[in-house]
């Protein structure tokens, strides 16, 4: 059972100290935060009038409207929340990659930029839930505010271990009735798949009005294709694919596919008001993350 202070440095913490995960939209929470709501109260902000009806407390009429107009009017305010926010940690085989010079695979990159965002989450007393899955869905935490809930998560994220293939788009129909309440949605992936069956996918999310943000994970020899000996390339996810490849017949094919992936999945994100965040496993997560936050505050 590895301590918080194992799995994230002080060094990672403090570099989160003094930023926030703010929410760009409505969210639904149980108890005032930092987050704009969809409920009406009794603070903060105003937001409208509305007749009064009897049952109505007194203390809430607008005397200077009553002045004007001789009728009761009641103020109502538009209250802020805590932000519900789970995260979705992709755990298939392609997650699995580590090249010769990364310091993390892809996965455990993944878990670490996960355990910061939870911790996040629960610092600035919010919810934070997780959920695994390669195949299908392994592991659903349901969000939690409570301090020893962040306990339960870095639990669970350092058991979590590379599994089989993934269609992204399928996983994410199964989890749409499941996550009731409006709020954050995280996806940590590398996001490799079927391109238009995610965006499909992602959109049902956003239609159940959850804000959606995607850190896509990469290795830099997934962007680059430094190759240049024969090489043996062996798929993560299927054990029996592997092929002896000279690099050079194929660099060139390969990255224009994968441009043209980028830019689908890019432009989709961007159609369905999406935040799409690539970070590579050679940068450090908690400053990767901290200018990402620093970067949305500034934007707004």
């Amino acid at each position: 059972m590895p301590k918080v202070t194992e799995f994230l440095t002080p060094g990672d913490l403090a570099k989160l100290a003094s930023h926030q995960m703010l929410a760009r939209q409505v969210v639904e929470g149980f108890c005032s935060g930092l987050h704009r709501s969809p409920h009406k109260g009794f603070s903060v902000e105003f937001k409208q009038h509305r007749q009064y009806v009897p049952g109505d407390e007194i203390r809430h009429l607008d005397w200077k409207v009553y002045g004007k107009s001789d009728r009761f009017y009641i103020r109502e305010y538009e209250e802020e929340t805590n932000l519900r926010c789970n995260i979705l940690l992709d755990a298939s085989g392609s997650m699995a990659y580590k090249g010769q010079d990364a310091l993390h695979s892809k996965l455990e990159y993944a878990t670490r930029l996960s355990a910061c965002l939870a911790y996040l989450m629960l610092h600035q007393i919010d919810s934070a839930g997780l959920v695994t899955f390669d195949t299908k869905v392994r592991t659903q935490i349901p969000p939690r505010s409570r301090p020893a809930h962040l306990q339960q998560m870095i639990d669970e994220l350092a058991d979590t271990k590379p599994g089989g293939e993934t269609e992204l788009g399928k996983v994410f129909q199964e989890l749409v009735p499941k996550l009731k309440r409006r709020g954050l949605v995280v996806v940590v992936s590398d996001c490799f798949g079927d391109v238009p069956m995610l965006l499909k996918s992602l959109a049902q999310l956003r239609h159940a009005r959850h804000e959606i943000l995607i850190f896509q994970i990469w290795d830099k020899d997934e962007l680059d294709f430094p190759f240049k000996q024969w090489t043996r390339f062996d798929c993560l996810e299927q054990d029996s694919n592997k092929h002896m490849i000279d690099p050079a017949h194929l660099r060139a094919s390969y990255i224009e596919n994968l441009d043209r992936y980028r830019e689908e999945l890019k432009q989709g994100c961007y159609r369905h008001r999406i935040d799409l965040v690539p970070l590579t496993t050679d940068q450090p997560y908690a400053d990767a993350l901290g200018y990402f936050l620093a970067k949305r505050k500034h934007l707004g």
